[in-house]
Order: C-alpha cells, then sequence, then structure tokens
C-alpha cells in the first residue's frame, strides 16, 4: 500500500499540484494533503486517483497498484471499427482459416514446429479480428 501511496504523492507533486487540483476542482494544498502518506489523516478517494490519472495521462499509481497484486499494467492501442458487418465477415473468415488450418495440421497425426507457427499466426489474427469486432459494436 506504501508504494501506491507513494506513487499518488509523486505523481501529484511532479505535475504540478495547482493546475492539477484546479481541473480536478480542489484546492491544491487540500490534494496535497488528501494524497501525503505521510499524513496520518490523509483521505484520497478513488475519485481523486481517476482525476489523477486522468489529468496527468501518468500511470505509475495504478501500476503500483496492479504489481502490489502480481498484475503488471500493459498499456494497448484499441484496433479502430469498423462497420458491423464487415467486421463480422472478417472475424469469420479467420476462424475460418484457423479452423482449416488445424484441421489441415492434424490430418496425418503430427504437427510440427513450422504448422505450430501458423496455427499461432492464424490464432492471433484471429483474436485481434475479434477485438475489432468488439469495437465495432460498442461504435454501432
Amino acid at each position: 500500500m506504501e508504494d501506491f501511496l507513494r506513487a499518488c504523492h509523486t505523481t501529484i507533486k511532479e505535475s504540478g499540484a495547482e493546475e492539477l487540483a484546479g481541473k480536478m476542482c480542489l484546492a491544491h494544498v487540500s490534494l496535497l494533503q488528501r494524497s501525503n502518506p505521510d499524513n496520518s489523516a490523509h483521505h484520497l478517494t478513488i475519485e481523486h486517483l481517476f482525476g489523477v490519472l486522468l489529468h496527468t495521462g501518468d500511470m505509475r499509481p495504478l501500476m503500483a497498484l496492479a504489481d502490489k497484486f502480481g498484475y503488471d499494467l500493459v498499456a494497448r492501442e484499441k484496433p479502430a471499427a469498423k462497420p458491423l458487418m464487415v467486421a463480422l465477415g472478417h472475424l469469420s473468415a479467420e476462424c475460418g482459416d484457423v479452423g482449416r488450418l488445424i484441421f489441415d495440421a492434424a490430418a496425418d497425426n503430427h504437427i510440427s514446429q513450422h504448422e505450430k507457427a501458423q496455427g499461432e499466426k492464424a490464432i492471433q489474427e484471429a483474436i485481434d479480428a475479434l477485438h475489432i469486432l468488439s469495437e465495432s459494436l460498442k461504435a454501432a
């Protein structure tokens, strides 16, 4: 917990507490006091944390929190949405490719390293198509 609280406070101080507090509709002294882990009365809420992350773009507090629970925070790029039926058709084609590739590879009861690599590539392409479909559905 200490690392998380220190990451929050450091992010606020390094991002310019006065300007950040103004964006969050707080007095900068209040924001600094709330985030100070050495202040026994500190009380940084989830809304404050959200504001800090939103206005600074600094993910150190979130990274410290994830690390505490054994996770890594990894940024990802969301794929661009496509027309819904185009995205669905693309997903169907990619899933068909995976099925055909695995079926053909297993026909001789042995899957070579090359076939495994091709299968992994095809599966990743299907996963990517599924992400595009997800974004397309959200945008529809």
